[in-house]
């Protein structure tokens, strides 16, 4: 049987994934050795690699206890192993630049790769600390929005939360902050906007916690939710039961009208990680004809890309997450460049419909914000003729 795309891809990635660690083991290794000159080489590398596949190891059948623990080395592992392959790739180049231009003698000095190897390094660990940090820290970011030809008399307060990827270290505590920031600024209503859950229903780890917060959140009009590319795959079925027994309204491809002011619609993540049992992401036209257009129409869609199939006047206001703005900087740059709007409010021009895309309120991979934040969006919709 000839390999796959998939398989090739795969393949292709795990040889620049060793790749990538030998280079960064021996540059580990050349500031070990320096530091500690009888350190044991295959010891070292039996540890290197170990903490390097850990990630890889967790998702092997082991006790529970050892993949949280594989998990959660491997999810800082990933932010160690970023930054220090940054850093010790700049600090390669310098040393590179100043031999060539005869600023240090050739062949380079030990000590001179030693201290570029430690900088390298205490950069490395003072943004992961940094990092871990920031992630536990929560804002409100508020914003005022006032949609022409519409009416909503009152107005409505809207708590947007997305992206708490619960299975992920460190995401079932922050859920417990983040329930708490929604309850303090009252809402009439919560939307959440995707990528609750991080791929695997069992990777949480007390989901009776979880429904019991989601059930204390308090909002007039109560919990709305859209599924995201992470809340897909073979245990779609007990995600959703858990949001279903936790107060949570579900909408998959379809609208509710709320109070008979707004009508809220959430949709189908066009590329779900395991996909969604056989859910697929429809057209919105057909929806749109049942939906009265004198109401404000809200959508909930993850991806923020999908904003280009609601210039048609389909809808008023976006609601999206999927970016967490990068996350960890500089990715933040690469978000910015291929979306169109990769975080905050949007609107193409004078008669298209608001786009807010919020950074998130957890993390995915390494639980770490650098450069953003994690945050609830408080937007207070009203109307004007």
């Amino acid at each position: 049987m000839r390999p796959t795309n998939a398989a090739w891809f795969f393949l292709a990635a795990l040889l620049l994934y060793g790749g990538v660690n030998i280079y960064l083991a021996k540059r580990l290794f050349q500031c070990m050795a320096a530091a500690l000159p009888r350190v044991n080489v295959p010891v070292f590398a039996g540890v290197y690699a170990f903490i390097a596949l850990s990630l890889f190891l967790s998702l092997i059948p082991l006790p529970s206890a050892v993949k949280d623990a594989m998990r959660g080395l491997g999810s800082y592992w990933a932010g160690f192993f970023i930054y220090s392959l940054m850093f010790f790739i700049a600090a390669d180049a310098a040393i590179t630049a100043c031999r060539l231009w005869k600023i240090i003698p050739s062949p380079i000095p030990p000590g001179i790769r030693l201290y570029a190897g430690l900088v390298a390094i205490s950069l490395t660990l003072a943004l992961i600390i940094y990092g871990a940090i920031n992630a536990n820290h929560l804002r409100i970011t508020s914003y005022d929005v006032s949609l022409r030809g519409k009416s909503l008399p009152g107005g409505m307060k809207i708590e947007l939360v997305s992206d708490l990827h619960l299975g992920a270290t460190g995401s079932e505590k922050r859920l417990e902050k983040t329930v708490a920031a929604i309850n303090e600024q009252k809402p009439d209503l919560v939307c959440m906007a995707g990528d609750i859950f991080n791929d695997s229903y069992p990777a949480v780890r007390d989901p009776e916690r979880v429904s019991l917060l989601f059930k204390s959140i308090s909002a007039t009009h109560g919990v709305y939710a859209c599924l995201g590319n992470h809340d897909g795959g073979k245990t779609l079925g007990e995600m959703t039961a858990l949001l279903q027994r936790s107060n949570v309204n579900l909408l998959n491809d379809d609208y509710v009208v709320i109070d008979g002011r707004i009508a809220l619609i959430g949709r189908l993540d066009g590329r779900p990680i395991g996909g969604f049992g056989g859910m697929r992401r429809g057209d919105i036209s057909g929806m749109m004809e049942s939906i009265d257009k004198s109401l404000p129409i809200i959508v909930m869609d993850h991806n923020p890309k999908s904003i280009h199939s609601y210039q048609n006047g389909s809808a008023d206001l976006v609601l999206s997450g999927h970016t967490h703005r990068g996350q960890l900087f500089p990715a933040n740059l690469i978000t910015k460049a291929i979306y169109a709007a990769d975080y905050g409010r949007y609107q193409k021009e004078a008669g298209s419909p608001i786009l807010i895309v919020t950074s998130g309120a957890g993390t995915w991979g390494p639980p770490m914000r650098v450069g953003t934040f994690c945050e609830v969006a408080s937007i207070s919709v009203s109307t004007t003729r």
